[in-house]
């Protein structure tokens, strides 16, 4: 039974990338597909398409890691800049992925919106 299954797929499509694989297959769920579109505006995948209760994910090569943040942390406004030093190895690299009430973003279009949320994980 899975318990987290945003991490699960995170951690597919990061053992995918580090072994090389084209494309891989996750669990379905529309927290998924909201963090993959997201992932994939921001070119870290090349697409994906659901198959069966699965959803197959291309894969651009383009990651070095990806994980969830727990606890899904709240923050407000003005505090991104905290929360990229914790989870990013450098400054405009890689993304946060945020849950808001305008749905779910990554932390760069959080901040032109200037809302706050909660943070759901990180992907450069």
């Amino acid at each position: 039974m899975r318990h987290d299954t945003l991490a699960d797929c995170l951690s597919i499509i990061k053992n995918a990338e580090t072994i090389g694989r084209e494309e891989c297959l996750v669990p379905s769920t529309k927290l998924i597909k909201d963090v993959l579109k997201v992932m994939k505006e921001n070119k870290y995948i090349k697409g994906y398409e659901p198959v069966g209760q699965h959803i197959k994910v291309m894969l651009s090569k383009k990651i070095n890691n990806c994980n969830v943040i727990k606890p899904r942390f709240s923050f407000k406004k003005n505090e991104f800049e905290k929360w990229e030093k914790r989870y990013l190895p450098a400054k405009a690299f890689g993304i946060l992925i945020v849950t808001t009430s305008k749905g779910i973003m990554d932390h760069n279009k959080a901040k032109k919106e200037q809302i706050g949320g909660k943070l759901l994980g990180y992907v450069y």
